[in-house]
C-alpha cells in the first residue's frame, strides 16, 4: 500500500447530464456517492433516458439536492441558464426542460431494476443505436474511436444506462490533478476546468507525472473509509468541448486528449468498501 495523493474535491451530479455541485463530504456504497444521478431526462418520442452527450443544453443547468433531513424526500433543485431556480417537484420543470432541448420531454427519477423497459435504448435497427453514440465522439477524419464492445459494458447495446441506475459503465468516477496538469502544459491556451470531466472526486496527487491514474488500473485505492475498484480508462466524447454556465465551448480540448492522451482523461472506479469521503482524506493504492 503507498499513498498516492489526498482527495482535493468531491462532486455530485444529482440530475443525469447536469453540472453538478461541490461537497466537502459525502457517503460512497455500491451505487455511488448519496444522492449522484438519481433523476435524468427521458425524451418522450424516443423514451428513452438522455443524457449530455446528446442533449448538451444539459449542461447549461446545475443541479443540488435540497440536503433535507427528510428520508424520503430525494428533490433536487435545477437551475436554468436564465437563473430560474425550478424543483423536481414543480411540474413546470418539464415543459422548461423540453424547451431548452427542443424535444419533447419529462424529468424521472430512479426507477428499480425489475423496470427494464424504463432504460432500454431506443433502436430503429440493430445497427442505427452505435452509428449515434459514436456520433457523439465527435471525432476527426483519422482519429480513432474507443473500442465500444471492450470498453462499455455488454448492457450498453440494449440498455442506455446499467438497469437500476443511471450510469453507462460504473457509478464513480476518478480525475488526478496531475493529469489535468500535464494537458495544460500542452494545450495551454484551453480552460481545463475539471467541471468539464464530470468527476465524483479529484485527487491531489503526489506526483507531477501525467496520467498517473492509468497506471492505477487493476488495482484498489482507497479514499478515506471507502474503497474502489480501478477498473478502466474513460475515453471522451465531445460532451467535454460544450459550454457550461461559467466557461466556453472548446473544440481543441477534445483535439489534445485524442492526440496526447490517448482518448482517455481518468477512470472509471466500482466502489467495494462504503465509507465516507472527506476532502482532505488520504488516497492509498493497494
Amino acid at each position: 500500500m503507498r499513498k498516492v495523493g489526498t482527495i482535493k474535491e468531491i462532486w455530485r451530479y444529482p440530475v443525469k447530464g447536469m453540472a453538478g455541485e461541490k461537497l466537502e463530504s459525502c457517503h460512497l456504497g455500491a451505487t455511488g456517492l448519496q444522492g449522484d444521478r438519481v433523476w435524468a431526462l427521458r425524451d418522450l418520442a424516443r423514451q428513452e433516458i438522455q443524457s449530455c452527450k446528446f442533449r448538451p443544453e444539459l449542461l447549461l443547468c446545475s443541479a443540488r439536492s435540497r440536503n433535507t433531513n427528510a428520508a424520503d424526500d430525494h428533490n433536487v433543485d435545477v437551475l436554468f441558464p436564465d437563473g430560474a431556480l425550478i424543483g423536481t417537484d414543480n411540474t413546470d420543470i418539464h415543459a422548461r426542460l423540453s424547451e431548452l432541448t427542443g424535444h419533447a420531454s419529462t424529468l424521472e427519477s430512479l426507477r428499480p431494476l425489475s423496470d427494464l423497459d424504463f432504460y432500454r435504448r431506443h433502436k430503429r435497427d440493430e445497427h442505427t443505436w452505435l452509428s449515434e453514440l459514436k456520433a457523439t465522439f465527435d471525432r476527426e477524419s483519422g482519429e480513432p474511436l474507443p473500442d465500444f464492445f471492450e470498453q462499455f459494458p455488454a448492457a450498453a447495446a440494449e440498455f442506455v444506462s446499467l438497469p437500476g441506475t443511471f450510469f453507462l459503465v460504473t457509478p464513480f468516477h476518478i480525475v488526478t490533478t496531475a493529469t489535468l496538469a500535464y494537458l495544460k502544459t500542452v494545450n495551454p491556451e484551453s480552460d481545463w476546468d475539471v467541471r468539464r470531466f464530470r468527476p465524483n472526486v479529484v485527487i491531489d496527487t503526489d506526483t507531477s507525472e501525467g496520467l498517473v491514474e492509468q497506471q492505477w488500473i487493476g488495482s484498489q485505492i482507497t479514499l478515506g473509509d471507502a474503497a474502489v475498484d480501478c477498473a478502466g480508462t474513460t475515453p471522451r466524447c465531445g460532451a467535454v468541448t460544450r459550454a457550461q454556465r461559467e466557461f466556453g465551448a472548446d473544440k481543441t480540448i477534445l483535439r489534445t486528449i485524442v492526440k496526447q492522451a490517448e482518448q482517455n482523461v481518468g477512470i472509471y472506479g466500482a466502489p467495494k468498501q462504503s465509507g465516507k469521503l472527506r476532502v482532505g482524506a488520504s488516497v492509498y493504492v493497494h
